[in-house]
C-alpha cells in the first residue's frame, strides 16, 4: 500500500539511546534535559530566538488568540486544514474568510482590507503545502490597521523567504510536528515569536498559568510535551538532510513525469526556499480528479483530497462564497510524497496519472 504519506522511523535503537538519558533519571515530562536539547537544536537549525515546543499542532493557534490578547473578528483562509478555523471559533471569536489566491493558494492579500471591520483584531494565515503567504503585504496591511498576524506554519519547517526563516514573520507563528510532517515528534507542535515578552506569556499559557512551582501569572492550560516524543524528535533531527534529499528525488521525479500540459501545479512564491513538503496537483475538474483518484486507490495507492472541502463551506463555521477555494479544494489532490519512497514509484504514478486523464 503506498499512501499520500509515511511517518519517518529512525531505527529504534536510535531512539532508545536517547530516551535512556530520561529513562536513567525517571523524568519524563515537565521540561526534562530532552525537551530543552531539542529546543536548542531547532532554534540554531531555523534560525529563530524563541520556541516553546507543545504536545501537538493544534494547541499553539489556542496559544496565539490567548497571548495576543484577541476578541471579535478574526480574518482567515478558507483552504487550510479544519484547525485554523475552529480554534478561532473555539476561542470564542468569529473566522471572517477571504478567498485565495489561484496560483500560490494562499490567502489572497489583495481582498483582506476589503474584510477588515471595527471588530477586526487579527489575520490568521496559512502557509500552504509550505508555501509561504505575502507576508510583506500581509505586515503593512496589519501595522495599517493595527491587527496582529497570526500564521499557521504547520507545513513549513525548514521554509525560507528572502533568505529568512518563514518563523519569523507575523506577531506569532506555529507548527506542527505530527508524525505526517518532515519533523516529527509522533504527536507536537510549537509556538515561535520573535518577541521576548510574547514568547514568556505564551510559555506560561502553555504550562498552567504557572510562575515556578507555586505562583501563577494567570490562567493557562497543559500544552507540553513529553520526553518520550522529544528523544523521537531528537532522533529525526539526525536524519533531516536525508529527509529532505528523499523528498525532494520525488518531487524532481513528478516534475519530470506528470504531463504539465494538462495537470497545474502549486506556483512556488518567488524567493521562497520550498521544502518539499506535498505535491499537489490541480485536475481540470472534479470529475477527473474523482477519476484518478479511482485509477490509484485500484493500484493500493492512495493520495488524499487536501484540503478539502473548503471551510467555507463548512456549515458551522457560516462562510460566505469562496469561488476560488471552493473550486480549487474541488480539483486538487496530494500524491504521495515522503522520503523512502522509491523514485520508480513515483514515476508510477505519474504515468497513470498521464494515461487516464479524461
Amino acid at each position: 500500500m503506498i499512501n499520500v504519506t509515511q511517518s519517518f522511523l529512525p531505527p529504534i535503537e536510535q531512539y532508545v539511546k536517547i530516551l535512556e538519558k530520561s529513562w536513567n533519571k525517571k523524568w519524563i515530562t515537565n521540561r526534562g534535559e530532552l525537551i530543552l536539547e531539542l529546543e536548542e537544536k531547532l532554534k540554531h537549525f531555523l534560525g529563530i530566538n524563541f520556541i516553546t515546543i507543545t504536545t501537538n499542532g493544534t494547541l499553539p493557534l489556542q496559544i496565539a488568540i490567548k497571548a495576543l490578547n484577541l476578541s471579535g473578528e478574526i480574518i482567515t483562509t478558507p483552504f487550510s486544514y479544519i484547525a485554523s478555523s475552529s480554534v478561532i471559533s473555539w476561542e470564542n471569536c468569529t473566522p471572517v474568510y477571504v478567498d485565495i489566491d489561484p496560483e500560490y493558494l494562499t490567502i489572497d492579500e489583495s481582498k483582506i482590507e476589503e474584510q477588515i471591520s471595527s471588530k477586526t483584531t487579527a489575520i490568521l494565515a496559512t502557509h500552504v503545502f509550505g508555501n509561504p503567504c505575502n507576508v510583506i503585504e500581509i505586515e503593512k496591511i496589519a501595522k495599517k490597521h493595527n491587527i496582529k498576524v497570526i500564521y499557521d506554519a504547520a507545513h513549513c519547517f525548514g521554509v525560507k523567504y528572502n533568505g529568512e526563516s518563514i518563523f519569523n514573520f507575523g506577531d506569532i507563528s506555529t507548527c506542527s510536528f505530527h508524525a505526517t510532517k518532515i519533523f516529527h515528534t509522533g504527536e507536537g507542535g510549537c509556538i515561535i515569536t520573535k518577541d521576548k515578552e510574547l514568547h514568556e506569556k505564551s510559555f506560561y499559557l502553555h504550562n498552567f498559568g504557572h510562575n515556578g512551582s507555586e505562583d501563577f501569572y494567570g490562567i493557562g492550560i497543559n500544552a507540553k510535551t513529553s520526553e518520550l516524543q522529544a528523544a523521537l524528535g531528537l532522533a529525526v533531527f539526525n536524519h533531516l538532510d536525508a529527509i529532505f534529499y528523499g523528498r525532494k528525488k520525488i518531487v524532481e521525479t513528478y516534475d519530470r513525469w506528470l504531463d504539465s500540459t494538462r495537470i497545474k501545479n502549486l506556483k512556488i512564491r518567488e524567493n521562497t526556499e520550498w521544502n518539499y513538503h506535498y505535491y499537489p496537483v490541480i485536475f481540470d475538474s472534479e470529475e477527473t480528479l474523482l477519476h484518478i483518484k479511482q485509477i490509484l486507490n485500484k493500484e493500493d495507492i492512495f493520495p488524499r483530497r487536501y484540503f478539502y472541502p473548503s471551510l467555507n463551506t463548512i456549515k458551522y463555521l457560516n462562510g460566505k462564497k469562496m469561488p476560488i477555494s471552493e473550486s480549487i479544494s474541488k480539483r486538487i489532490l496530494c500524491l504521495p510524497l515522503y522520503a523512502e519512497l522509491q523514485t520508480e514509484t513515483a514515476e508510477k504514478i505519474a504515468k497513470l496519472i498521464n494515461k487516464n486523464l479524461l
